[in-house]
């Protein structure tokens, strides 16, 4: 395994400070910080951002409560141009050793995710890594769409909103994650044929006789 800073060449967009000090350990990269909220008052720091996405790409690493889906969501919808690739943390319960209570949704950040949970999510988020390969698209292999989560039951069925929990909770992926947002997610890791298989072989076998939305 790695035992050294990996070289990323996009720009990665975290929270705050000790988000960007743990990131630092693991990643050789431009680690931005949004000063959490600021980033919605910050003009210059979003022209920024802006600009490397068009110039390198940027991946959003945020937290996986509502505060960094809030601020996933302000950058996505304010960068027009470029590469934007997202890095999503799985929920882990948990409070940070610095603070003195729980956060509100009891949930651990960035900041207290370890080496392989950051690097797997980056590499999941389809990060250009130095000496990595890139997974290339195989043009005959069919792609997910909105229609193919309906036809595999995870979306607009009874049980649908289980399931999806399932397996969101099977890729390590948070349960705030809208549907359209799993669908880039897995297309960026499965085709739907290995998607059919993880389905059967993990999430199918598990859930039985459970329909309940």
């Amino acid at each position: 395994m790695d035992d050294y800073p990996v070289k990323v060449k996009e720009a990665i967009i975290v929270e705050g400070r000790y988000d960007k000090n743990t990131l630092s350990q693991y990643v050789s990269a431009n680690i931005i910080e949004t000063g959490g909220f600021q980033i919605f008052s910050r003009k210059d720091l979003l022209s920024l951002i802006r600009k490397l996405a068009e110039a390198c790409g940027v991946i959003i690493l945020t937290d996986s409560d509502s505060a960094g889906f809030l601020i996933r969501n302000h950058l996505k919808g304010s960068i027009r141009e470029g590469i934007v690739k997202h890095a999503y943390i799985p929920d882990i319960p948990g409070k940070e050793k610095r603070k003195r209570k729980f956060s509100g949704e009891g949930k651990l950040g960035v900041e207290a995710m370890s080496r392989q949970i950051i690097l797997n999510a980056l590499r999941k988020a389809g990060a250009t890594i130095e000496g990595e390969r890139e997974k290339q698209p195989d043009e005959n292999e069919k792609r997910l769409t909105m229609a193919s989560l309906y036809e595999l039951g995870l979306s607009g069925r009874p049980g649908s909103a289980s399931l999806r929990r399932k397996l969101l909770k099977k890729l390590e992926l948070p349960e705030r994650l809208s549907t359209s947002a799993m669908l880039n997610t897995l297309n960026a890791l499965y085709s739907y044929d290995e998607l059919v298989c993880l389905l059967r072989a993990h999430i199918l076998n598990a859930a039985g006789g459970d329909n309940a939305d």
